[in-house]
């Protein structure tokens, strides 16, 4: 760690005892707790989203914000959603045929082409990519961590009803307020894939990005249910705002999804409905066993790296299971709809 980075984080911790908020050294505690019980990073892979650098937004004209929270598995299911916003822009967000053409036209080339810059009506978007990855130690993967916020009402029945806190955020270097996660910024700002399970152009643009994209944004937290198969976890469905939204989508799915994903017997079923009841009646359980199964819920952290011209697209190592495609019906300037086309 350079004396730069000591400074910071000096600096910081003393800006922390100067606030003399309890809650805020609460966290912080528990974020040093959980460096000590969860030594090591586990890197799942890439994720990505969609930004927007908007110079009509008169507070934050320089600043990308995610439109898109950065969870998509591919560069073009991010692209895809860029198709989809550029489009209901223009069948809702405007009346004048010429912007509505300049908004179409953009729908057009992401039809056929895999863009991740564009700009359009003066603002322009760009996918971004980002790292997943999770803290681990002896004892697996760091579950969800005391301090961490829960919904109001954690009831177990309907769906989820947390915005994802990536919506509107701000891909800023520089404002952390905490000690430790500028820390670990400081351990992110050097991370490379390595080893031989990558492939040589993967390692070689990871190490490039260090360089054309030297700063990292740490996203928001999010919880999502990971399986232990084969001595390693692998994840089971999609990243969530809160720990018990997370232990509600693993609930859901072992009561009615995996059973008839999976067709189960009834014998099996009875067995994952007891297991399940027996987690809810827990409240706050982060671990669940079935058979010869391991669920566990678990603390899932990204990282966004940022260079000057902003937060880094995708590489051309990085894979997409299909191309750009035609999603929506097409529009003409005044706003008809053809489904014929």
């Amino acid at each position: 760690m350079t004396d730069d980075w000591k400074r910071q984080i000096d600096r910081l911790h003393a800006e922390l005892v100067r606030r003399d908020d309890p809650a805020e050294w609460v966290v912080e505690a528990d974020a040093v707790d959980a460096s000590r019980r969860y030594p090591d990073l586990a890197f799942r892979g890439p994720v990505f989203g969609l930004a927007v650098l908007d110079p009509t937004d008169t507070e934050r004209a320089l600043e990308w914000r995610l439109l898109k929270p950065v969870t998509d598995a591919t560069p073009q299911d991010a692209r895809d959603t860029l198709n989809s916003h550029l489009w209901f822009k223009a069948k809702d967000d405007t009346d004048d045929p010429a912007v509505r053409r300049e908004l179409l036209a953009a729908v057009a080339r992401l039809e056929r082409e895999p863009i991740d810059d564009l700009t359009v009506c003066g603002a322009r978007y760009r996918i971004v990519r980002g790292d997943e990855f999770a803290r681990t130690g002896r004892s697996g993967l760091e579950p969800p961590r005391p301090t961490d916020p829960e919904p109001a009402d954690r009831a177990w029945g309907g769906r989820s009803d947390t915005p994802s806190p990536d919506r509107d955020f701000a891909l800023v270097p520089g404002r952390e307020t905490s000690p430790m996660v500028v820390a670990m910024k400081v351990a992110l700002q050097g991370y490379a894939y390595s080893g031989a399970r990558f492939p040589a152009a993967v390692r070689e643009e990871s190490e490039r990005a260090r360089t054309a994209y030297p700063e990292v944004v740490l996203l928001p937290v999010g919880f999502g249910v990971a399986e232990r198969r084969r001595g390693c976890w692998q994840p089971r469905g999609a990243l969530m705002p809160t720990p018990h939204e997370a232990r509600r989508l693993l609930v859901d799915a072992m009561i009615e999804f995996w059973p008839q994903l999976y067709e189960f017997s009834a014998a099996e079923r009875q067995r994952y409905v007891e297991a399940a009841e027996e987690f809810k009646a827990a409240g706050r359980a982060n671990e669940v066993r079935v058979d010869d199964k391991r669920f566990q819920i678990c603390r899932i952290e990204r990282m966004v790296r940022i260079g000057p011209d902003g937060p880094e697209p995708p590489r051309r190592s990085d894979v997409d299971d299909y191309g750009p495609t035609k999603i929506h019906p097409t529009m003409d300037e005044d706003g008809t709809l053809h489904y014929d086309s």
